[in-house]
């Protein structure tokens, strides 16, 4: 299996207060475990106050490749049960991103497939390059979408364009993607980073615990019913509106002035 690279996951402090994971091996950032490794420690990172967003981004002109077959022929040989450890893994890194505590920005070049798509379409901002193409390529191989992707797909794509991303493999460019609203925005080639590091910016400058707490309320409202989302928010706009950031963020307004979140 090729390794990724040693320097896979950075905390830029250059006033970005950003950690980055580049996700850069020979196979168009096929899955590796130097890459899981890099992704856990750069959401544990994400636990630092200082920090206010991660971007998941590659070098070498292509997002995520997803799986190594090669490595699929070898696990061929494991037990059920091993295998199934293995795709455990994947689905740890889709929850880490799910759970972090501050916005998750995927900035997409050349492509995301199989468990790529799945990383990218877990975060909560995806910036991607014209043509670049999402494809869930797996039966292509007679093997079944994991990291998500059928419950991401499920969510953000109508019931038929999932199918036939999943049943047909036809992948799906990011203009497309971008009109479905799955895109936040569709950028010239090799412009993906810099327009993740501009919505990263704007994202330093708001409220660091209230991004969370509503990167929380909208994964909650997928499972709650309408009745337990309205009671979450309750809850949750209680505890904003004595806050030190909604205290800020109010006097800013009456005084007309920028807030200063820190």
């Amino acid at each position: 299996m090729t390794e990724a690279t040693p320097e896979l996951a950075r905390v830029d402090d250059l006033g970005d207060r950003l950690v980055v994971v580049n996700m850069n091996t020979t196979k168009r950032g096929a899955l590796s475990p130097a890459l899981y490794a890099a992704i856990n420690e750069a959401m544990a990172k994400a636990a630092d106050p200082r920090i206010r967003a991660v971007i998941l981004t590659a070098e070498g002109g292509f997002f995520c490749a997803g799986g190594d077959l090669s490595v699929l022929i070898d696990r061929r040989k494991m037990p059920e049960d091993a295998r199934r450890a293995k795709v455990d893994e994947l689905h740890g890194l889709v929850r880490a991103i799910r759970a972090c505590p501050v916005p998750v920005i995927a900035a997409v070049e050349g492509g995301a497939a199989g468990a790529g798509a799945s990383l990218a379409l877990a975060c909560d901002l995806i910036v991607a390059a014209e043509g670049v193409k999402f494809t869930a390529a797996y039966v292509k191989a007679g093997l079944v979408p994991d990291g998500g992707l059928t419950s991401a797909l499920s969510r953000m794509l109508p019931r038929q364009l999932a199918m036939e991303m999943c049943l047909l493999a036809r992948p799906v460019i990011a203009e497309r993607m971008e009109s479905l609203g799955v895109v936040n925005a569709v950028v010239p080639a090799g412009e993906a980073d810099a327009a993740a590091h501009r919505l990263a910016d704007a994202l330093a400058k708001g409220p660091r615990e209230a991004q969370g707490v509503i990167r929380r309320l909208v994964a909650q409202a997928y499972e709650n019913t309408e009745a337990e989302q309205l009671d979450a928010e309750r809850d949750a706009m209680a505890r904003a509106a004595g806050g030190t950031e909604s205290g800020e963020g109010i006097a800013a307004f009456l005084e007309k002035r920028a807030p200063k979140f820190g």
